[in-house]
């Protein structure tokens, strides 16, 4: 059975880090069921064992072995895993979305045009999707993995399987999703431009007329698309972005707490504080002293 193959080569192969020998492609291995916040890029994840929660503003995606999950644009989640322990960990494979090779697939398909199984354009939708991986997928997948064993091969031949799995998504019961991405017209890559500076720009003021404008949507057309595919509003992704990175920075400075709230752009001290508590659950400084307790001597 492939996903059998597929637990295996994941187990032998996954690194702390998660990344492997090939480019794009993704390890992962947990043991633990904590909650976690943390920022999504375009992906593909395939689990073969345990399964994963996560939160998108209001809604809920799961997904188990033999699921998959669809990212079409950076988002902040918060999630944990299921059914993970140092016994059964959870066993995930991830392979990055490249807007370009979509698109070069997209170009390829019958009369140069996207193959009637893609499907038609979709309309707004969130940027995250759960699916079967059938039979054909699970395949391509054990041997993109298999190519971890054979360096060699893997320069020539992962570029081409890589192709295949994307084949599968798109002619796949969530390809109008997927191929979203490959189109750069489309409400989904229109909006992933502003998401991809909300990300890197997280604490610069912004103004909703600057990111329509970023977007080449009218100021109403853009808070609807932008609500439809992130599920938040461009305000509330920005708080997730800003108050995400001040955790990632308040491992290093756990005494700057004003410092940190300041450099991811809050003015107010009193109001970092609490929205930072109204995510995490925890004062800033209290979560800091938690997350270095547990990062122990790994914390460098």
């Amino acid at each position: 059975m492939p996903l059998e193959e597929i637990r295996r080569l994941i187990g032998t192969h996954a690194r702390p880090d998660m990344r492997s020998s090939i480019d794009g492609l993704l390890l992962s291995r947990v043991e633990t069921q904590e909650l976690d916040h943390s920022l999504a890029d375009p992906l593909l994840v395939v689990m073969a064992q345990g399964g994963k929660r996560l939160l998108l503003g209001d809604e809920i995606f799961e997904y188990r072995a033999g699921e998959f999950l669809v990212v079409t644009t950076d988002l902040p989640v918060t999630g944990h895993f299921l059914d993970a322990g140092p016994r059964t960990p959870a066993l995930g494979m991830g392979l990055v979305l490249r807007p370009a090779v979509i698109a070069e697939l997209l170009l390829e398909a019958p009369g140069g045009r996207p193959d009637h199984r893609i499907g038609p354009r979709a309309a707004a939708g969130p940027a995250m999707a759960t699916g079967e991986a059938g039979p054909d997928l699970l395949d391509a997948v054990a041997r993109l993995l298999r190519l971890l064993d054979h360096p060699a091969d893997a320069r020539v031949l992962a570029p081409l399987v890589e192709r295949e799995i994307l084949w599968r998504l798109l002619t796949g019961p969530r390809g109008a999703t997927v191929r979203q991405i490959g189109l750069a017209d489309s409400s989904t890559s229109q909006v992933a431009r502003v998401t991809r500076w909300l990300r890197d720009n997280y604490a610069e003021p912004m103004r909703i007329e600057d990111l329509a404008r970023m977007a080449g949507m009218s100021p109403a057309a853009f808070h609807r698309h932008f609500r439809a595919v992130t599920r938040m509003s461009p305000l509330q992704f920005q708080k997730r972005i800003r108050l995400q990175e001040a955790r990632s920075l308040l491992l290093a400075r756990p005494d700057d707490v004003a410092g940190v709230g300041h450099v991811v752009g809050y003015d107010s001290p009193s109001q970092f504080n609490r929205e930072y508590r109204r995510l995490f659950g925890v004062p800033p400084g209290r979560d800091a002293t938690r997350m270095r307790a547990a990062a122990g001597p790994h914390l460098p």
